[in-house]
């Protein structure tokens, strides 16, 4: 199993594919819907679903040109269902002249639980913190959890938009992410990737938290 990165938007949000022989899942398309179509057509990939960390407008911009494009499904948490339609709640409302917006998730994620998609298996693991419905997705199989803004190297998300709040994020990555497997790469939804050995050493917003 593979993965690659792909930075879109004008935030350089990281979209993911996660890969296996010709078939893909992909991650948070926030944008560029063209790069990322033509990624999946040069590699002659057949996507499968599309999994959203969450509904913020820089992981969502280029939802429909891709979903349209392959006619797959979007798995979003529950707590976010209204977020992709409605631009003062996943933000763009606040850019000026700007409203990302999207057709709702085919699929509502409830919470901690277990996906089966093609070949791939993953296990949803609930993160709120920087917002209500964010979701961190480990696959065992390929060591690595796609993690959104919850966890970044040396970083935190940030907690000062619509229902984001510091303390359930810091659980929320203490009790999910920080109790997987040391060598497991976090795959964050800016920047590079990191593991979870070096943020629980090295991560200055963990350090001296206590549940």
């Amino acid at each position: 199993m593979k993965w690659r990165r792909m930075p879109v938007g004008p935030i350089q949000a990281n979209a993911y594919f996660l890969i296996s022989d010709d078939q893909c899942l992909i991650f948070d398309p926030g944008g560029e819907g063209h790069k990322i179509n033509q990624y999946i057509k040069e590699k002659g990939l057949t996507p499968l679903a599309i999994l959203l960390t969450h509904a913020h407008f820089d992981h969502i911009g280029a939802l429909d040109e891709v979903r349209e494009k392959w006619g797959i499904p979007v798995y979003l948490h529950q707590n976010e269902k209204n977020w992709l339609t409605d631009a003062s709640l996943n933000g763009s409302g606040m850019l000026r002249g700007i409203e990302v917006t999207a057709k709702p998730a085919d699929h509502l994620i409830e919470g901690d639980g277990e996906l089966n998609i093609g070949p791939f298996h993953l296990e949803t693991l609930f993160t709120p913190g920087h917002s209500p419905g964010s979701v961190s997705y480990y696959v065992k199989d390929a060591d690595l959890v796609i993690s959104g803004d919850v966890l970044f190297q040396g970083g935190i998300g940030r907690t000062d938009l619509i229902g984001g709040d510091q303390e359930t994020l810091l659980t929320s990555i203490h009790e999910k992410l920080l109790t997987l497997p040391e060598h497991t790469l976090v795959l964050s939804g800016h920047g590079p990737e990191t593991d979870v050995l070096t943020e629980q050493d090295q991560n200055p917003f963990l350090n001296g938290f206590s549940l």
